[in-house]
């Protein structure tokens, strides 16, 4: 399944959450600048608030796989696609640049998020929260996000997605209680190969367009 654009495969994930959710207490939070674009048609058929997580993915060096991602609050954590010896060794093999990759990372947060930032507990506390991606292959920001959620108490956690691998999907039948995902593939060609356009804005549009969305909401 291909789209013309992130809002297209928004506004069809808008059309099968708008019934069940158009009347309950949302929160869309979105996983990346491309995914904001998604959620935000989300956002505008459920009346609710939208924001972003702010996630860093740490790679492992040539090898073009996630070790994991570091979240706005600080904390890391390793891509649940590794068995737990994989772990075990890229931590053993990558010790000393992985701790400097996550000051980095967390530097870098704090610099976009300024002053105020995109999300504190009190917004998310008691809502549905409705995970949005833009693609998901490796799951990675997905499990920083649902570390990220812990110890805030919410109603439930529903993702969508236009397109996934199987194997996240697997993963989200245990993490989420609810899935809305457009298309599973067995070989993800990488999320901009299923949309025609892939004009995303940069990072700091992003950043500061969700941080008026706030403003105004509160």
């Amino acid at each position: 399944m291909y789209f013309e654009s992130r809002e297209q495969a928004g506004q069809i994930l808008a059309n099968e959450l708008l019934e069940k959710y158009r009347y309950e207490n949302c929160a869309v939070v979105a996983l990346s600048d491309g995914a904001v674009m998604v959620g935000e048609q989300i956002a505008k058929a459920l009346h609710c608030l939208l924001t972003m997580l702010l996630i860093e993915e740490i790679e492992v060096p040539g090898e073009g796989v996630s070790f994991g991602g570091v979240s706005q609050n600080g904390g890391f954590t390793y891509n649940g696609m590794f068995s737990a010896g994989e772990m075990e060794y890229y931590n053993s093999e990558y010790h000393g640049y992985l701790d400097e990759q996550k000051r980095e990372a967390f530097n870098k947060i704090n610099k976009l998020l300024g002053d105020g930032g995109l999300i504190n507990n009190d917004m998310l506390r008691d809502r549905v929260v409705i995970l949005v991606a833009d693609g998901l292959d490796t799951g990675a920001s997905l499990d920083v996000a649902v570390d990220f959620l812990k110890p805030i108490r919410i109603k439930r956690l529903v993702v969508a997605t236009p397109v996934s691998t199987v194997q996240v999907v697997d993963k989200l039948h245990i993490l989420a209680d609810e899935l809305h995902v457009l298309d599973v593939k067995d070989n993800f060609m990488g999320i901009n190969h299923y949309y025609d356009k892939n004009d995303i804005p940069s990072h700091e549009d992003t950043i500061a367009k969700i941080n008026q969305i706030i403003l105004n909401w509160r």
